[in-house]
């Protein structure tokens, strides 16, 4: 008897040695996982280049990062940490289509039928804006509205009558903020070659930006057959946005311009209600509505200091792009709201 108690002694010390050794290890690797790294990161192991050092074993202490390229920023993923605390159900969008990615790298925050082609009505002169520009025309070009541009499709009204002459840069600064049609239509009539070859130069640059699902048939947007998807205006958006011009005609919230024949100035005020809004820091906008196409909306902003591009494509009641737009900026923020301080200040730190 006294041996069996000996043994049993003997056992239970044993037990409280090893629970004292493992338990703290245990405990460290399990914190060092939820709160070091994303989980979408943490569950990846890097690939070690031949002659690098091999990384620390689960047990060993983390290393400290650094503070250079290789360090917080490399580690925290800002994407995939937005997406680690980030509930897509939360976000109920009436857009048809809709886009939501992160400017900086493309990683895609939110879609909704993104592959869907659907016509893109106005979104169209995006594209008219970065080919005019991409051909170094001179922008102080005197250009006559005439017949042949108006509407004779859909019968849109314009503020600019027949006879009117602005120069090549006011007319685009129209056609871009006031989403004017007779001027997206004149700029395509006095490119070199006329309209098809103009036509044929957007079809081409869709193309190069990787824009498969992408076809246009005329400058204005005002016809069925310019289609693409949410996820290609999107592609566009981020080209579009290294033209300075687009960036600041479409920001600019009124604007006025002055007919060379008669010396009439027209005033304008931009067709995207959010511009000038000091909620929103507007970084490129553009509009669109036909009965086919819906409420349209591209635009890049910044929310919670994060670059992002929004598309939302097909929406239908008043106002429904500009509501779909809010409702993407709150989903965002409360989405930031989430995130733990720790990853906040971490980030904070890398950028200074």
């Amino acid at each position: 008897m006294r041996h069996h108690r000996q043994h049993i002694a003997l056992a239970t010390t044993v037990v409280i040695i090893a629970a004292a050794i493992l338990l703290p290890k245990i405990w460290a690797i399990d914190h060092r996982t939820d709160f070091t790294r994303p989980a979408a990161v943490a569950d990846t192991v890097p690939a070690v280049a031949d002659g690098a050092a091999a990384p620390a074993p689960a047990s060993a202490p983390a290393p400290a990062p650094s503070a250079g390229p290789e360090g917080p920023v490399r580690v925290l993923d800002q994407a995939n940490l937005f997406l680690r605390y980030a509930d897509p159900y939360q976000l109920y969008l009436r857009s048809g289509s809709a886009e939501v990615i992160d400017a900086r790298d493309g990683a895609v925050l939110y879609s909704k039928d993104d592959d869907v082609q659907r016509p893109i009505a106005s979104l169209t002169k995006l594209m008219t804006a970065m080919v005019l520009l991409d051909a170094r025309l001179p922008m102080d070009r005197l250009i006559t509205i005439r017949r042949v541009d108006r509407d004779t499709f859909r019968g849109s009204s314009s503020r600019l009558p027949f006879g009117t002459v602005l120069t090549r840069y006011d007319m685009l600064h129209v056609a871009l903020a006031a989403s004017d049609n007779r001027a997206a239509a004149a700029l395509a009539r006095t490119y070199p070659g006329g309209k098809a070859a103009f036509v044929r130069a957007m079809n081409a640059k869709a193309q190069s930006l990787g824009m498969t699902n992408t076809h246009y048939v005329d400058s204005t947007g005002l016809y069925n057959g310019d289609v693409s998807t949410a996820a290609d205006i999107a592609k566009l958006v981020r080209a579009a946005q290294s033209y300075r011009l687009v960036h600041k005609f479409t920001t600019t919230e009124m604007f006025s311009v002055s007919d060379r024949r008669t010396g009439r100035t027209i005033r304008f005020r931009n067709t995207d209600l959010l511009v000038g809004n000091p909620l929103w820091r507007i970084q490129l906008s553009k509009t669109g509505y036909t009965s086919n196409a819906g409420q349209c909306l591209a635009m890049e902003t910044m929310i919670a200091n994060r670059p992002v591009i929004i598309v939302l494509m097909d929406g239908w009641g008043w106002e429904a792009r500009f509501a779909d737009a809010r409702r993407v900026r709150s989903w965002i923020l409360n989405t930031d709201r989430r995130i733990p301080d720790y990853f906040h200040e971490r980030l904070a730190s890398a950028r200074s």
